[in-house]
This record gives structure tokens, sequence and C-alpha cells, in this order.
């Protein structure tokens, strides 16, 4: 018997990779998408699924020898695809350098721990970013039947963030859900309590953020501290008596550290059956951060959203 069969809170639902999410990234430019530390089947696989979507034009980084052992072995003709031998900790760095030199427009985790891999891509020394900004990571959740999106971020990058990365994470969702077609989007601060109290560190700073977005981010809804129940149920909203149009109606959550952040993304891809995609924002290019325990789906969105984000990022270069 499966875990599903045996936990009663797993769903039985097979989550779906949202069309309208497909259907926005096939619409543009295929990007070339680096995939660091290429060579084991999992890594290699799920790229050939991406390209086969037309949603990435593979470029293989890592050890020349195992990428096409690996290849070798799920039956991937690889003769067509740009391969650098880069072995090891040396993945990511040229990873870096090819992005930086134009030459790739998105960068994949292959065989290699996250640490290590962001390791090579994150340090202002790398080139990705400016010194000074932060970069936060973002799921595109979508529930059986909807292909709504909910963003949530940060939930597999920052662990503990300040204000500032939180503003920095806020201000990349927002961006992100306009790209996909949100005309104003609706963000969520989550605390345990929509009041402010300052023996509650994170109502306090939610208050905070939410007045900095005032001023920073107009063209977005943003509300904190704002409890799980007002961020999912109007009726909540109007028992309580709170008003806001994020209540029961956010396109955005923020969450307060990487546990909660985390413990709500399991829940939905787990407990709801939702499809999750996620990438990695505020960089020179998208950081797709797929696992090995994600299903297609997932890892299909993750590839959809790396288009978008892509075609974005050199918009903004332009």
């Amino acid at each position: 018997m499966s875990m599903t069969e045996n936990y009663p809170f797993l769903s039985r639902t097979e989550p779906r990779a949202p069309e309208r999410l497909l259907a926005q990234a096939r619409r543009l430019p295929v990007p070339r998408v680096a995939l660091v530390n290429a060579g084991a089947a999992t890594p290699l696989a799920g790229i050939r699924e991406a390209a086969e979507q037309g949603l990435a034009e593979p470029v293989l980084i890592g050890d020349e020898a195992k990428i096409r052992a690996a290849a070798a072995e799920i039956g991937y003709d690889i003769s067509g695809l740009r391969l650098v031998h880069a072995p090891h900790a040396e993945a990511s760095a040229k990873a870096a350098e090819l992005a930086r030199a134009g030459e790739a427009d998105a960068i994949m985790k292959g065989q290699v721990h996250t640490s290590t891999f962001l390791k090579g891509l994150l340090p202002s020394s790398a080139g990705l970013r400016d010194a000074e900004a932060r970069c936060g990571h973002v799921f595109h959740i979508t529930a059986p039947g909807s292909d709504r999106p909910l963003l949530l971020t940060d939930a597999a990058l920052n662990v503990d963030p300040s204000i500032e990365t939180r503003q920095a994470c806020l201000s990349h969702a927002v961006r992100l859900a306009q790209t996909l077609g949100v005309e104003r989007p609706k963000a969520a601060l989550l605390a345990p309590t929509e009041d402010a109290i300052p023996s509650v560190a994170n109502t306090m700073e939610s208050a905070a953020i939410a007045t900095w977005a005032r001023d920073h981010l107009p063209e977005a809804d943003v509300a904190g501290p704002i409890a799980m129940d007002l961020i999912l149920s109007k009726r909540a909203a109007e028992i309580k008596g709170y008003e806001s149009p994020v209540a029961g109606d956010a396109d955005i959550i923020v969450t307060p550290n990487i546990t909660t952040g985390n413990a709500l993304f399991k829940l939905m891809a787990l407990g709801m059956g939702c499809c999750a995609g996620g990438l990695v924002l505020g960089a020179r290019v998208p950081i797709l951060l797929t696992s090995r325990s994600q299903q297609a789906p997932a890892r299909i969105a993750s590839a959809a959203l790396g288009v978008i984000a892509a075609q974005d990022a050199k918009a903004e270069a332009a």
C-alpha cells in the first residue's frame, strides 16, 4: 500500500501543470537553460522533458564523461546540444559565467546539493546580481481544477529573512504576478493575527512592510499582518470585521521564515494535490531549484516559469 493510501491527510489527486501557464510560456522564445551538474539520469530526464515541451534549449554543464554516460543510460541523444565540461564545484561558476556572457537565459539545478549550487551563483562576486540586490524564491501554486496561481514566498531560500529581504521577496512576487497577467496583485503578509502586537515580532514587522509597500509598491494591494483564515476566507474576514481587498482573494502570500513557508508549500502539494513550480528571482537570470522528489507536472511548471521570467529579465535589461 502506498503512503498516500496509508496516511489520510495526503491527497489522492495527481497534480497537473496549469494550462494557462504553459500556454503563456509557449508563446515566448525558448530560453537557453544551463543545467548545472548534468551528469545524472534524473536531471537529464527533467531537462529533456522541458525541451520536448518546447520550454528549454538545454546547455549541459558538468563532467563530460558522466553526462554522456547518463544520457546513454536514459537513451537521450545529446549530440546536438551544447556540452560544457566543468566538473563538480566548477559547474555553478561556469553557469554564472555563461549567464554573464549572455549565453544562458536561465540556470537549473542538476545533481548537486542546493547549497553548493547556489554558492556559485548568488554571491555578488558571481556577477549575477548587484551587491545590494536580494534574491528570493517564489512558488507558483495551483490547486486541482484551477489555473489561478497563488504565489508563495519564501519557502526555499531565505531562512529567517529580515524586513528588507521580505520587502525584496514581495517585490519579486508582485512583478512576477503582473508578468503572469494579474493586473493589480493582492499580497498577504502572513502572521498569526491581524493585530500588530509588540510581543509577536512578525506582526510588527508585517505592519512595517505593509506601510513600506504603500509607497514602494503602489501597483499592489498589500495587507499585513494578516492571519491565514483571513487570507483564505472572505467569510472569516466578515465575521471578524476585517476589511481588505486581500482578504479571501490573495494572489501572493509572504511568509515570515522558511519553516513556515516550506510547511505551507508541502501541505499544499502533498495534502491538496497542488502543482508547485518555483524559481529564484533577483539575479540576472532566473534560477530553477528543481528537486528529485518533484513530480513531472511540477518540473514542467518550473520550466514554464523559467521561460516567462527569462523573457521578463531580458525586457528589464533592454
